[in-house]
């Protein structure tokens, strides 16, 4: 979830008119960002060689 004050200081650096869908893609992504940056802030992430190791493990368990 995205703060009113952060959606706010987004808003205005959007340019001055755009298209109903483009504004809701720039909101989905900054929610999606805000989400991204509070799970790290939680260090609910992994690392990108674990990352790696996954999708190793996941192309050697669908080729079985």
């Amino acid at each position: 979830m995205i703060s009113k004050e952060k959606l706010i200081q987004q808003i205005e650096n959007f340019s001055e008119k755009m298209e109903i869908d483009e504004l809701i893609e720039k909101l989905l992504f900054i929610e999606k960002l805000e989400k991204r940056i509070e799970l790290s802030e939680k260090e609910e992430v992994i690392s990108e060689n674990e990352l790696k190791e996954e999708i190793e493990q996941w192309f050697k368990s669908n080729s079985s």
